[in-house]
C-alpha cells in the first residue's frame, strides 16, 4: 500500500507581503535612477561611463616654436627623436606570414653594433633578457636621428623597431648656450609629458614657446581598433611661437672663437665677452667659458655669466666716477694730485689704518686728473673723491648708472651686485672698482649712456616673437630708461676713454687695445680677487680679473664691447689680443669705417677671367680695391672672392694668372682666411698651425712647390 504524501502550504504573512513589495518597488527605482539620472560614481558619471567605453582619446602634441638668429638662422627648434627596441616574445610572430620577432639574436647584434655606439656583447646581453615581450637598449639606443634611425631600418631586422618622439635640438652645440638654455621632459600629475625650458630663452619664454595641446577622439569597437564613420571629434594643436634674437651669428661666431683663444692662451678660471648694438641696446653676441652643449647639457654652473656672475670689476668704474665727478660741475682736469700713494688715518687718534696705492706701486710724480685718468691712477680718484665729490654723491651717481640693482634683463637669475661704502677708505675703494661687486650686464648698460650723449638704454636680446599665422606678437625696440648725463659730459667722458687707448704705454694704460687706423675709446680694468675664506685678497695672475670697457668707434659710436677674464696663468694681455680680433672682424663685417666714420661704398665684382691683368688691375686699383696679383702671366685663370660677390675699398682681391709656375709667394701678415684663398687658389698642398696670421711657412717665396707647406700663424698684436 502506497503511503499518502502530505503537502504542507505556509501562507505567508501580511508583514512578509509588506516587505517583499517595498524591497521590489525600491529595486525597481533604483534601476529606473541608474538608467533616467545621470549619477556620479567615484571620479566619473554613468552617462559618462557609458559615453566613454569606447571612446579613444589621442593627444595631438604641439610642436615648440624655433629659436632664430636675427637673420633666420636656427638656433633651437624641434626635431624626430627615435627609440629604438626589439620584440623578444615569439607570440609577436604567431598567425603572420613573416618574421616579426628576434629569432637570430647573434646576427641582429652583430648588425646593430656596425651602426649603434654599443658593443656587440652588450647588445646581445640585452636581447637574451628572459620573459620580456619587448626590450630598449639604453641610452645609446635613445634620442637617435632621423639619419641614425633610416640607417638602422635599412638592415631589414625582423623585430627592430622605433618608438618615435620629439626632442630639441641645437644646431650649433656650444652656441650662446647660456643665452639660449635647454629644455627638460616633464610628467605632469595626470602622466602627460611635455617639454619645459629649464635656462635661458627656453625658460623664460616657456610659455610662448610650448603652444596648446589638442586631441583627437573616436569611436573603438572591442578590440580597440577605429570604427568605421564612428562619432569622431578633432581639436588641433597650437604649435608655440617663434622668436627671434638679436643675436647675430656672424658676431657670435667672432666672439665664440676669441673666447676660445682666450681660454686657450690664458687657462683663465672664466672668461666672457659681449657686443652689443651702440645705438639701440640690442645684444649681437656674447659668450663665455666655462659654457657647455645645449645638447649634451654638460654644464658646470647653471647660473648666466652676463647677469649672474658678480665680481669686483676694478677701473672699468673710472669711467662712471669720473663721470659723477664731471657731471657735477665741480671737475678740474687741469688741477693736479701727487701720485704714488695715499695714507688714510683714524680721525680719533691719527693713526694710519690703510694706504692706497696706485698699481705700479710708485705713481708718476705730480700729474692732473685728466692724466691720471689714462694712466689709471688709483690715488686720483681717492683725492677727486675729498675735492671734487663726497662718498654720498658717488653711491648716488653709481645706483642712477644702474649699478648695486638689477637691469631687469630678459632671462632669469640676475644679480644685482653690492654697492655699499661708508667710510672714506671705501669710497676710494668703490671709486676705482673695488669693495663692490657688479655684473657685466650692469657695465653694458651704463656704456650705452656714453654711446647715446647721456641716454641710458635697456640692453635688449629678444627681436621679436611670432605666432604661427605669422602675426608679429612683440617687437624689441630701443628703449631709453633715463639721461644719466649731459652730452658736454659725455664728450668729455669719451676724450678721457680715447687717451687711454693710445699706442704710448707711458701716457695710456690701454696701449695693448690699440689699433692703428680704428678710432676706438675704452677702459681697463685690473681688480684684485678678494678671497673670501682667508678674508684677503689674493696676489699674483692667479688672484686678478682683468676686463674691458670699449666704444667705436669714438664720434658716432656703433659697437660696445665689454670682456673679462679671471684667475689667468700670467700677467700676458691675452685678453686685448682677442677684444681686437673681434673689433677688427666686426668693423669689416658690419662695414665700419673706422677713420672717417663713413660706411664705404660697396663695389660688386665681376667675373674677370681670361681677361688681360694689367687692364683689370688699372679698373680695380681706381676703385681703391687692395689688388694682390698671383703669376707672371697676362690671362687671368683664378679668381677670389667669385663674382657677384660685394668687396669694399681697402678690401683684397686675389687674381691669378695663367703664369704661375709652381713656385712660392710670400703670405707673411696675410691672414689666416686670406692664407687659405691663396693657397686654394694655387691649388697648393698645405697644413695650418695655429690663429691669426701668417708667422712662417715651410717653403720660401720664389721657391718650387714640390712638397706640402706648412704654415704657422700667430696674433698679429
Amino acid at each position: 500500500m502506497k503511503k499518502k504524501t502530505s503537502i504542507v502550504h505556509v501562507k505567508p504573512s501580511r508583514l512578509m507581503l509588506v516587505c517583499f513589495f517595498f524591497l521590489f518597488v525600491a529595486l525597481i527605482g533604483r534601476l529606473f535612477y541608474l538608467c533616467m539620472i545621470d549619477f556620479k560614481v567615484k571620479d566619473t558619471t554613468i552617462k559618462s561611463f557609458i559615453a566613454g567605453r569606447n571612446i579613444q582619446e589621442d593627444v595631438i602634441e604641439p610642436k615648440r616654436g624655433t629659436i632664430y638668429d636675427i637673420a633666420g638662422n636656427i638656433l633651437a627648434n624641434d626635431v624626430s627623436s627615435y627609440t629604438l627596441i626589439a620584440y623578444l616574445s615569439p607570440t609577436r610572430s604567431e598567425g603572420s606570414n613573416e618574421l616579426r620577432h628576434v629569432a637570430d639574436k647573434q646576427a641582429t647584434a652583430a648588425s646593430l653594433a656596425t651602426v649603434l655606439d654599443m658593443d656587440i656583447n652588450d647588445i646581445l646581453a640585452i636581447l637574451y633578457k628572459e620573459n620580456l615581450y619587448q626590450v630598449e637598449f639604453g641610452s645609446k639606443g635613445k634620442g637617435l636621428s632621423q639619419i641614425e634611425m633610416e640607417e638602422i631600418q635599412a638592415l631589414n631586422l625582423p623585430g627592430i623597431d622605433f618608438i618615435k618622439s620629439t626632442k630639441r635640438y641645437y644646431p650649433s652645440g656650444d652656441f650662446a648656450s647660456y643665452t639660449l638654455g635647454y629644455t627638460a621632459m616633464k610628467t605632469d600629475e595626470n602622466g602627460e609629458t611635455s617639454q619645459e625650458g629649464e635656462m635661458g630663452i627656453e625658460a623664460y619664454y616657456n610659455d610662448d614657446l610650448t603652444g596648446e595641446k589638442g586631441y583627437s577622439r573616436y569611436e573603438k569597437d572591442k578590440n580597440g581598433y577605429r570604427i568605421a564613420n564612428g562619432v569622431s571629434e578633432t581639436k588641433e594643436a597650437v604649435d608655440g611661437n617663434d622668436i627671434y634674437l638679436t643675436l647675430d651669428s656672424n658676431i657670435q661666431l667672432f666672439v665664440e672663437t676669441a673666447i676660445d683663444k682666450l681660454q686657450e692662451a690664458s687657462e683663465a678660471e672664466w672668461t666672457l665677452m659681449m657686443v652689443v648694438d651702440a645705438k639701440t641696446g640690442a645684444i649681437l653676441a656674447n659668450a663665455s667659458t666655462p659654457s657647455f652643449n645645449p645638447n649634451e647639457r654638460n654644464m658646470t654652473s647653471y647660473l648666466n655669466p652676463f647677469i649672474s656672475n658678480v665680481y669686483e670689476p676694478g677701473s672699468t668704474m673710472k669711467i662712471f666716477s669720473y663721470m659723477c665727478a664731471i657731471e657735477s660741475g665741480k671737475y678740474d682736469g687741469n688741477a693736479t694730485f701727487t701720485s704714488g700713494s695715499k695714507d688714510y688715518y683714524d680721525k680719533n687718534d691719527d693713526t694710519k689704518i690703510a694706504t692706497i696705492k696706485d698699481w705700479n706701486k710708485t705713481g708718476w710724480g705730480v700729474i692732473n686728473y685728466d692724466l691720471g685718468f689714462a694712466l689709471s691712477s688709483n690715488v686720483g680718484v681717492a683725492n677727486m673723491l675729498e675735492t671734487m665729490i663726497t662718498k654720498e654723491e658717488l653711491k648716488e651717481c653709481y645706483s642712477k648708472y644702474g649699478f648695486g640693482k638689477t637691469t631687469n634683463f630678459t632671462l632669469w637669475g640676475e644679480s644685482a651686485g653690492t654697492v655699499n661704502f661708508n667710510y672714506p677708505i671705501d669710497a676710494a675703494a668703490a671709486g676705482y672698482g673695488q669693495g663692490i661687486t657688479t655684473t657685466p650686464m650692469q657695465h653694458i648698460q651704463a656704456l650705452t649712456a656714453i654711446a647715446n650723449d647721456g641716454e641710458m638704454l635697456k640692453p635688449y636680446i629678444v627681436d621679436k616673437i611670432v605666432s604661427t599665422d605669422d602675426n608679429i606678437l612683440y617687437q624689441g625696440k630701443r628703449e631709453v630708461i633715463d639721461t644719466i648725463a649731459t652730452k658736454s659730459t659725455i664728450d668729455k667722458v669719451k676724450s678721457l676713454m680715447e687717451s687711454v687707448v693710445q699706442p704710448d704705454s707711458s701716457v695710456a694704460t690701454g696701449y695693448a687695445y690699440y689699433i692703428d687706423g680704428y678710432d676706438i675709446i675704452g677702459k681697463t680694468g685690473t681688480a684684485q680677487i678678494y678671497d673670501y675664506q682667508n678674508g684677503k685678497y689674493l696676489e699674483g695672475s692667479r688672484g686678478v680679473t682683468y676686463s674691458f670697457s670699449g666704444i667705436f668707434p669714438k664720434d658716432e659710436p656703433e659697437i660696445i664691447i665689454y670682456a673679462a677674464s679671471s684667475k689667468q696663468k700670467d700677467t700676458t694681455n691675452y685678453l686685448a689680443s682677442s677684444v681686437k680680433d673681434v673689433i677688427i672682424n666686426v668693423s669689416k663685417y658690419l662695414n665700419i669705417s673706422m677713420t672717417d666714420n663713413q660706411t664705404s661704398v660697396g663695389y660688386e665684382v665681376n667675373s674677370y677671367l681670361n681677361k688681360n691683368i694689367k687692364d683689370i688691375s688699372e679698373y680695380l686699383i681706381d676703385r681703391g680695391i687692395d689688388l694682390k696679383v698671383i703669376g707672371t702671366g697676362e690671362k687671368i685663370i683664378k679668381q677670389y672672392p667669385s663674382n657677384g660677390s660685394t668687396i669694399y675699398s681697402g678690401d683684397k682681391l686675389f687674381l691669378l694668372t695663367e703664369g704661375y709656375q709652381e713656385r712660392m709667394i710670400d703670405i707673411i701678415g696675410y691672414s689666416k682666411k686670406e692664407a687659405v684663398v691663396i693657397l686654394d687658389l694655387m691649388n697648393i698642398d698645405y697644413e695650418m698651425e695655429g690663429n691669426g696670421y701668417v708667422t712662417s711657412q715651410s717653403i720660401l717665396s720664389g721657391e718650387v712647390i714640390n712638397d706640402k707647406v706648412l704654415i704657422k700663424l700667430n696674433p698679429k698684436y
